[in-house]
Protein backbone atom coordinates (compact mmCIF):
# COMPACT_ATOMS: atom_id res chain seq x y z
CA UNK A 1 0.00 0.00 0.00
CA UNK A 2 1.44 3.34 -0.97
CA UNK A 3 1.89 6.15 1.51
CA UNK A 4 -0.69 8.41 -0.08
CA UNK A 5 -3.14 5.53 -0.42
CA UNK A 6 -2.79 4.60 3.24
CA UNK A 7 -3.33 8.18 4.43
CA UNK A 8 -6.20 8.82 2.06
CA UNK A 9 -7.74 5.45 2.86
CA UNK A 10 -7.62 6.14 6.59
CA UNK A 11 -9.30 9.50 6.09
CA UNK A 12 -11.96 7.96 3.84
CA UNK A 13 -12.63 5.20 6.37
CA UNK A 14 -13.01 7.82 9.07
CA UNK A 15 -15.55 9.72 6.98
CA UNK A 16 -17.36 6.51 6.02
CA UNK A 17 -17.74 5.34 9.59
CA UNK A 18 -18.70 8.69 11.07
CA UNK A 19 -20.42 7.90 14.36
CA UNK A 20 -23.13 10.45 13.71
CA UNK A 21 -24.02 8.92 10.36
CA UNK A 22 -24.04 5.37 11.69
CA UNK A 23 -26.20 6.31 14.65
CA UNK A 24 -28.63 8.27 12.49
CA UNK A 25 -29.12 5.36 10.10
CA UNK A 26 -29.58 2.88 12.94
CA UNK A 27 -31.90 4.80 15.23
CA UNK A 28 -34.43 6.24 12.81
CA UNK A 29 -36.14 9.64 13.10
CA UNK A 30 -38.33 8.95 16.16
CA UNK A 31 -35.69 7.43 18.39
CA UNK A 32 -33.20 10.02 17.19
CA UNK A 33 -35.58 12.78 18.27
CA UNK A 34 -36.11 11.35 21.74
CA UNK A 35 -32.36 10.72 22.09
CA UNK A 36 -31.67 14.40 21.44
CA UNK A 37 -34.65 15.55 23.58
CA UNK A 38 -34.50 13.45 26.76
CA UNK A 39 -36.81 15.78 28.69
CA UNK A 40 -39.57 15.13 26.20
CA UNK A 41 -39.15 11.43 26.77
CA UNK A 42 -39.23 11.95 30.54
CA UNK A 43 -42.48 13.84 30.17
CA UNK A 44 -44.04 11.02 28.16
CA UNK A 45 -42.94 8.46 30.74
CA UNK A 46 -44.47 10.41 33.63
CA UNK A 47 -47.63 11.07 31.62
CA UNK A 48 -47.97 7.38 30.81
CA UNK A 49 -47.46 6.44 34.43
CA UNK A 50 -50.13 8.87 35.68
CA UNK A 51 -52.53 7.93 32.90
CA UNK A 52 -52.35 4.23 33.72
CA UNK A 53 -52.35 4.63 37.49
CA UNK A 54 -54.91 7.38 38.00
CA UNK A 55 -57.33 5.90 35.47
CA UNK A 56 -57.21 2.70 37.49
CA UNK A 57 -58.03 4.73 40.57
CA UNK A 58 -60.87 6.63 38.87
CA UNK A 59 -62.60 3.59 37.44
CA UNK A 60 -62.35 1.50 40.56
CA UNK A 61 -65.78 0.97 42.13
CA UNK A 62 -64.73 1.17 45.74
CA UNK A 63 -61.27 2.24 46.78
CA UNK A 64 -60.70 2.20 50.54
CA UNK A 65 -58.95 5.33 51.67
CA UNK A 66 -60.58 7.42 48.93
CA UNK A 67 -58.52 10.17 47.41
CA UNK A 68 -55.86 9.72 50.07
CA UNK A 69 -54.51 6.94 47.91
CA UNK A 70 -53.39 9.64 45.46
CA UNK A 71 -50.56 10.54 47.83
CA UNK A 72 -48.27 7.57 47.02
CA UNK A 73 -49.25 7.80 43.36
CA UNK A 74 -48.17 11.45 43.12
CA UNK A 75 -45.00 10.80 45.14
CA UNK A 76 -43.99 7.96 42.81
CA UNK A 77 -44.66 10.13 39.75
CA UNK A 78 -42.52 12.93 41.15
CA UNK A 79 -39.71 10.45 41.86
CA UNK A 80 -39.68 9.33 38.22
CA UNK A 81 -38.32 12.76 37.27
CA UNK A 82 -34.97 11.61 38.70
CA UNK A 83 -34.96 8.11 37.17
CA UNK A 84 -32.10 8.95 34.78
CA UNK A 85 -29.72 10.45 37.34
CA UNK A 86 -30.57 8.26 40.38
CA UNK A 87 -32.30 5.11 39.13
CA UNK A 88 -31.47 2.95 42.16
CA UNK A 89 -32.79 5.53 44.63
CA UNK A 90 -35.96 6.01 42.59
CA UNK A 91 -36.50 2.25 42.36
CA UNK A 92 -36.01 1.85 46.10
CA UNK A 93 -38.34 4.74 46.90
CA UNK A 94 -41.18 3.50 44.67
CA UNK A 95 -40.70 -0.08 45.85
CA UNK A 96 -41.22 1.08 49.42
CA UNK A 97 -44.30 3.06 48.38
CA UNK A 98 -45.85 0.01 46.71
CA UNK A 99 -46.65 -1.96 49.92
CA UNK A 100 -48.09 1.20 51.43
CA UNK A 101 -50.23 1.81 48.34
CA UNK A 102 -51.47 -1.78 48.12
CA UNK A 103 -52.37 -1.99 51.78
CA UNK A 104 -53.97 1.48 51.80
CA UNK A 105 -56.17 0.69 48.79
CA UNK A 106 -56.59 -3.01 49.71
CA UNK A 107 -55.04 -4.01 46.40
CA UNK A 108 -57.22 -1.85 44.15
CA UNK A 109 -54.53 0.73 43.23
CA UNK A 110 -50.83 0.18 42.64
CA UNK A 111 -47.75 2.19 41.70
CA UNK A 112 -46.30 -0.84 39.91
CA UNK A 113 -46.05 1.11 36.65
CA UNK A 114 -43.53 3.36 38.37
CA UNK A 115 -41.51 0.30 39.43
CA UNK A 116 -41.57 -0.85 35.81
CA UNK A 117 -40.09 2.42 34.55
CA UNK A 118 -37.57 2.52 37.41
CA UNK A 119 -36.41 -1.05 36.70
CA UNK A 120 -35.89 -0.11 33.06
CA UNK A 121 -33.74 2.87 34.10
CA UNK A 122 -31.68 0.71 36.46
CA UNK A 123 -31.07 -1.88 33.72
CA UNK A 124 -29.96 0.85 31.30
CA UNK A 125 -27.41 2.38 33.64
CA UNK A 126 -26.05 -0.46 35.81
CA UNK A 127 -24.33 -3.81 35.33
CA UNK A 128 -26.11 -7.16 35.43
CA UNK A 129 -25.26 -8.01 39.05
CA UNK A 130 -26.61 -4.72 40.36
CA UNK A 131 -29.74 -5.09 38.23
CA UNK A 132 -30.37 -8.60 39.54
CA UNK A 133 -30.10 -7.55 43.19
CA UNK A 134 -32.21 -4.42 42.69
CA UNK A 135 -34.93 -6.23 40.72
CA UNK A 136 -35.14 -9.09 43.24
CA UNK A 137 -35.52 -6.63 46.09
CA UNK A 138 -38.17 -4.64 44.21
CA UNK A 139 -40.08 -7.83 43.36
CA UNK A 140 -40.15 -8.96 47.00
CA UNK A 141 -41.32 -5.55 48.24
CA UNK A 142 -44.01 -5.16 45.58
CA UNK A 143 -45.35 -8.71 45.26
CA UNK A 144 -45.46 -9.73 48.92
CA UNK A 145 -48.25 -7.26 49.83
CA UNK A 146 -50.43 -8.71 47.07
CA UNK A 147 -50.87 -11.88 49.10
CA UNK A 148 -52.49 -9.85 51.87
CA UNK A 149 -54.70 -7.62 49.68
CA UNK A 150 -58.42 -8.29 50.16
CA UNK A 151 -59.14 -7.40 46.54
CA UNK A 152 -57.23 -10.48 45.43
CA UNK A 153 -58.89 -12.86 47.91
CA UNK A 154 -61.74 -14.09 45.71
CA UNK A 155 -63.33 -17.43 46.52
CA UNK A 156 -64.41 -17.97 42.90
CA UNK A 157 -60.79 -17.43 41.73
CA UNK A 158 -58.45 -18.80 44.38
CA UNK A 159 -55.49 -18.60 42.01
CA UNK A 160 -56.02 -14.92 41.20
CA UNK A 161 -53.15 -13.79 43.42
CA UNK A 162 -50.85 -16.24 41.64
CA UNK A 163 -51.92 -14.96 38.25
CA UNK A 164 -51.46 -11.31 39.27
CA UNK A 165 -48.07 -12.04 40.80
CA UNK A 166 -47.03 -13.85 37.63
CA UNK A 167 -48.08 -10.94 35.46
CA UNK A 168 -46.19 -8.50 37.69
CA UNK A 169 -43.03 -10.60 37.47
CA UNK A 170 -43.44 -10.92 33.70
CA UNK A 171 -43.66 -7.14 33.28
CA UNK A 172 -40.66 -6.66 35.54
CA UNK A 173 -38.65 -9.12 33.46
CA UNK A 174 -39.70 -7.29 30.27
CA UNK A 175 -38.61 -3.96 31.74
CA UNK A 176 -35.24 -5.41 32.70
CA UNK A 177 -34.85 -7.00 29.26
CA UNK A 178 -35.63 -3.77 27.44
CA UNK A 179 -33.24 -1.86 29.67
CA UNK A 180 -30.37 -4.32 29.25
CA UNK A 181 -30.86 -4.28 25.48
CA UNK A 182 -30.64 -0.50 25.40
CA UNK A 183 -27.55 -0.61 27.62
CA UNK A 184 -25.88 -3.08 25.27
CA UNK A 185 -26.69 -0.89 22.27
CA UNK A 186 -25.30 2.20 23.98
CA UNK A 187 -22.11 0.41 24.95
CA UNK A 188 -21.78 -0.63 21.32
CA UNK A 189 -22.29 2.98 20.26
CA UNK A 190 -19.53 4.07 22.63
CA UNK A 191 -17.20 1.48 21.11
CA UNK A 192 -18.03 2.78 17.64
CA UNK A 193 -17.40 6.33 18.76
CA UNK A 194 -14.04 5.42 20.31
CA UNK A 195 -13.08 3.46 17.21
CA UNK A 196 -14.01 6.35 14.93
CA UNK A 197 -12.04 8.78 17.13
CA UNK A 198 -8.97 6.52 17.07
CA UNK A 199 -9.29 6.14 13.32
CA UNK A 200 -9.49 9.90 12.88
CA UNK A 201 -6.44 10.39 15.11
CA UNK A 202 -4.54 7.78 13.10
CA UNK A 203 -5.41 9.44 9.81
CA UNK A 204 -4.40 12.82 11.21
CA UNK A 205 -1.11 11.45 12.59
CA UNK A 206 -0.31 9.75 9.28
CA UNK A 207 -0.94 12.96 7.39
CA UNK A 208 1.16 15.00 9.81
CA UNK A 209 4.02 12.52 9.50
CA UNK A 210 3.78 12.58 5.72
CA UNK A 211 3.88 16.37 5.59
CA UNK A 212 6.71 16.47 8.12
CA UNK A 213 8.78 14.05 6.02
CA UNK A 214 8.11 16.06 2.87
CA UNK A 215 9.05 19.32 4.57
CA UNK A 216 12.21 17.82 6.01
CA UNK A 217 13.30 16.40 2.67
CA UNK A 218 12.56 19.61 0.79
CA UNK A 219 14.22 21.95 3.29
CA UNK A 220 17.19 19.75 4.18
CA UNK A 221 18.07 18.95 0.59
CA UNK A 222 17.51 22.39 -0.84
CA UNK A 223 19.31 24.31 1.87
CA UNK A 224 22.27 21.91 1.85
CA UNK A 225 22.63 22.23 -1.91
CA UNK A 226 22.25 26.02 -1.75
CA UNK A 227 24.91 26.32 0.94
CA UNK A 228 27.30 24.17 -1.09
CA UNK A 229 26.60 26.16 -4.25
CA UNK A 230 27.08 29.49 -2.52
CA UNK A 231 30.38 28.31 -1.02
CA UNK A 232 31.50 27.08 -4.43
CA UNK A 233 30.53 30.33 -6.11
CA UNK A 234 32.59 32.26 -3.57
CA UNK A 235 35.62 30.09 -4.33
CA UNK A 236 35.49 30.30 -8.14
CA UNK A 237 34.25 33.88 -8.38
CA UNK A 238 37.71 35.37 -8.89
CA UNK A 239 39.20 32.55 -10.97
CA UNK A 240 36.34 31.65 -13.32
CA UNK A 241 33.50 34.12 -13.50
CA UNK A 242 31.65 32.09 -16.14
CA UNK A 243 31.67 29.04 -13.86
CA UNK A 244 30.58 31.21 -10.97
CA UNK A 245 27.60 32.46 -13.00
CA UNK A 246 26.61 28.83 -13.72
CA UNK A 247 26.81 27.99 -10.03
CA UNK A 248 24.78 31.03 -9.06
CA UNK A 249 22.20 30.16 -11.72
CA UNK A 250 21.92 26.67 -10.24
CA UNK A 251 21.65 28.22 -6.78
CA UNK A 252 18.77 30.42 -7.94
CA UNK A 253 16.99 27.49 -9.61
CA UNK A 254 17.36 25.35 -6.50
CA UNK A 255 15.87 28.12 -4.35
CA UNK A 256 12.90 28.60 -6.68
CA UNK A 257 12.26 24.87 -6.83
CA UNK A 258 12.43 24.59 -3.03
CA UNK A 259 9.99 27.47 -2.68
CA UNK A 260 7.57 25.81 -5.13
CA UNK A 261 7.84 22.51 -3.24
CA UNK A 262 7.14 24.17 0.08
CA UNK A 263 4.13 25.97 -1.37
CA UNK A 264 2.84 22.66 -2.70
CA UNK A 265 3.19 20.90 0.66
CA UNK A 266 1.79 23.80 2.68
CA UNK A 267 -1.03 24.19 0.20
CA UNK A 268 -2.34 20.79 1.27
CA UNK A 269 -2.76 22.18 4.78
CA UNK A 270 -4.46 25.41 3.74
CA UNK A 271 -6.62 24.25 0.85
CA UNK A 272 -6.62 20.47 0.25
CA UNK A 273 -8.56 20.81 -3.02
CA UNK A 274 -6.22 23.46 -4.41
CA UNK A 275 -2.97 21.50 -3.99
CA UNK A 276 -2.13 18.20 -5.68
CA UNK A 277 -2.06 15.18 -3.36
CA UNK A 278 -0.26 12.96 -5.83
CA UNK A 279 3.21 11.88 -4.68
CA UNK A 280 5.36 13.78 -7.17
CA UNK A 281 9.16 14.04 -6.80
CA UNK A 282 9.92 17.45 -5.38
CA UNK A 283 12.63 18.48 -7.84
CA UNK A 284 11.82 16.58 -10.99
CA UNK A 285 13.42 13.38 -12.21
CA UNK A 286 16.14 11.36 -10.49
CA UNK A 287 18.58 12.37 -13.22
CA UNK A 288 18.08 16.07 -12.49
CA UNK A 289 18.49 15.36 -8.77
CA UNK A 290 21.86 13.69 -9.35
CA UNK A 291 22.93 16.45 -11.69
CA UNK A 292 22.09 19.04 -9.06
CA UNK A 293 24.33 17.28 -6.54
CA UNK A 294 27.11 17.09 -9.12
CA UNK A 295 26.88 20.81 -9.64
CA UNK A 296 27.05 21.22 -5.86
CA UNK A 297 30.39 19.38 -5.88
CA UNK A 298 29.66 15.69 -5.31
CA UNK A 299 31.52 13.31 -7.67
CA UNK A 300 28.65 10.91 -8.22
CA UNK A 301 28.83 7.64 -10.13
CA UNK A 302 25.59 5.81 -10.88
CA UNK A 303 25.17 2.07 -11.33
CA UNK A 304 21.93 0.44 -12.53
CA UNK A 305 21.28 -3.29 -12.80
CA UNK A 306 18.33 -5.62 -13.26
CA UNK A 307 14.88 -4.81 -14.65
CA UNK A 308 13.66 -1.25 -14.44
CA UNK A 309 11.67 -0.06 -11.46
CA UNK A 310 7.87 0.17 -11.77
CA UNK A 311 6.23 3.42 -12.73
CA UNK A 312 4.22 3.67 -9.52
CA UNK A 313 4.49 7.38 -8.49
CA UNK A 314 4.58 6.69 -4.76
CA UNK A 315 7.29 4.05 -5.17
CA UNK A 316 9.31 6.39 -7.37
CA UNK A 317 9.00 9.10 -4.72
CA UNK A 318 10.25 6.71 -2.03
CA UNK A 319 13.34 5.82 -4.09
CA UNK A 320 13.85 9.48 -4.94
CA UNK A 321 13.65 10.63 -1.31
CA UNK A 322 15.96 7.93 0.02
CA UNK A 323 18.63 8.85 -2.53
CA UNK A 324 18.02 12.55 -1.92
CA UNK A 325 18.40 12.23 1.85
CA UNK A 326 21.49 10.05 1.54
CA UNK A 327 23.26 12.45 -0.82
CA UNK A 328 22.19 15.43 1.30
CA UNK A 329 23.93 13.84 4.29
CA UNK A 330 27.07 13.29 2.21
CA UNK A 331 26.99 16.93 1.17
CA UNK A 332 26.48 18.04 4.77
CA UNK A 333 28.87 15.80 6.65
CA UNK A 334 31.31 14.32 4.13
CA UNK A 335 34.94 15.42 4.35
CA UNK A 336 37.43 15.07 1.52
CA UNK A 337 34.91 13.10 -0.55
CA UNK A 338 36.42 11.95 -3.87
CA UNK A 339 33.81 9.39 -4.93
CA UNK A 340 30.12 8.89 -4.26
CA UNK A 341 28.44 5.73 -5.51
CA UNK A 342 24.71 5.44 -6.18
CA UNK A 343 23.56 1.92 -7.02
CA UNK A 344 20.00 0.89 -7.93
CA UNK A 345 19.36 -2.78 -8.60
CA UNK A 346 16.34 -5.03 -8.84
CA UNK A 347 16.14 -8.77 -8.28
CA UNK A 348 12.69 -10.28 -8.56
CA UNK A 349 10.32 -8.32 -6.35
CA UNK A 350 13.11 -6.62 -4.39
CA UNK A 351 14.71 -3.29 -5.21
CA UNK A 352 18.00 -2.37 -3.55
CA UNK A 353 19.42 1.12 -3.22
CA UNK A 354 22.97 1.76 -2.07
CA UNK A 355 24.59 5.16 -1.54
CA UNK A 356 28.20 5.25 -0.34
CA UNK A 357 31.08 7.71 -0.18
CA UNK A 358 34.78 7.56 0.66
CA UNK A 359 34.94 10.61 2.88
CA UNK A 360 37.05 10.83 6.03
CA UNK A 361 35.43 9.97 9.33
CA UNK A 362 31.81 8.99 9.88
CA UNK A 363 28.58 10.71 10.79
CA UNK A 364 28.72 9.12 14.22
CA UNK A 365 31.30 11.61 15.40
CA UNK A 366 29.77 14.59 13.62
CA UNK A 367 27.41 16.99 15.32
CA UNK A 368 24.12 16.96 13.42
CA UNK A 369 23.10 20.23 11.83
CA UNK A 370 19.64 18.98 10.94
CA UNK A 371 16.56 17.80 12.80
CA UNK A 372 17.83 14.25 13.22
CA UNK A 373 14.74 12.92 11.41
CA UNK A 374 16.32 12.16 8.04
CA UNK A 375 17.26 8.53 8.68
CA UNK A 376 14.01 7.93 10.56
CA UNK A 377 12.10 9.35 7.62
CA UNK A 378 13.90 7.03 5.20
CA UNK A 379 13.01 4.05 7.35
CA UNK A 380 9.37 5.12 7.54
CA UNK A 381 9.20 5.45 3.79
CA UNK A 382 10.84 2.05 3.28
CA UNK A 383 8.49 0.40 5.78
CA UNK A 384 5.52 1.32 3.57
CA UNK A 385 6.97 -1.12 1.01
CA UNK A 386 7.92 -3.80 3.55
CA UNK A 387 11.49 -2.57 3.30
CA UNK A 388 14.40 -1.66 5.53
CA UNK A 389 17.13 0.97 5.63
CA UNK A 390 20.52 0.26 7.19
CA UNK A 391 23.05 3.03 7.70
CA UNK A 392 26.58 2.98 9.05
CA UNK A 393 30.25 3.74 8.47
CA UNK A 394 32.02 1.92 5.67
CA UNK A 395 34.98 -0.40 6.33
CA UNK A 396 37.37 2.05 4.65
CA UNK A 397 35.72 5.23 5.88
CA UNK A 398 32.84 7.24 4.61
CA UNK A 399 29.19 6.37 5.10
CA UNK A 400 26.96 3.70 3.53
CA UNK A 401 23.19 3.60 3.18
CA UNK A 402 21.59 0.31 2.11
CA UNK A 403 17.83 0.29 1.45
CA UNK A 404 15.72 -2.68 0.41
CA UNK A 405 12.16 -2.22 -0.86
CA UNK A 406 9.46 -4.61 -2.01
CA UNK A 407 8.46 -3.72 -5.54
CA UNK A 408 4.71 -2.94 -5.69
CA UNK A 409 2.50 -5.18 -7.77
CA UNK A 410 -0.12 -3.42 -9.89
CA UNK A 411 0.69 -0.14 -8.19
CA UNK A 412 0.34 -1.51 -4.65
CA UNK A 413 3.02 -2.49 -2.18
CA UNK A 414 2.97 -5.88 -0.53
CA UNK A 415 3.75 -4.50 2.91
CA UNK A 416 0.90 -3.55 5.19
Amino acid sequence: MSETTSVKGAAERTAAVSFTEINARRLGPIRRYFRSHPRVMDGLVIFGYFAATILNLIFSDDVPGGWWTLGPVLAAGAALIFRRSHPLLVLGFISVLEPLQVLLSEGNVTVGFGIWFALYAVAVKHQTRTVAIASASAAVLSITPLWFAPALEVEEAPFLVWIVSGFVLMWYVLAIGFGMTIRRDRLHENELREWADRNAELASANERNRIAREMHDVVAHSLSVMVALSDGAAVVMKRDQERAREVLSELSATGRTALADMRRVLGVLREPDAAPLAPLPATGSLASLLEGFRVAGLPIRVSLSGPGLPGDPAFELTVYRIIQESLTNVLRYGKSVTAVGVSISRTGDLARIRVSDDGRGTMVSVVSVGSGQGIAGMRQRAAIYAGTVECGPGPDGGWIVNATLTVPVNGEADGR
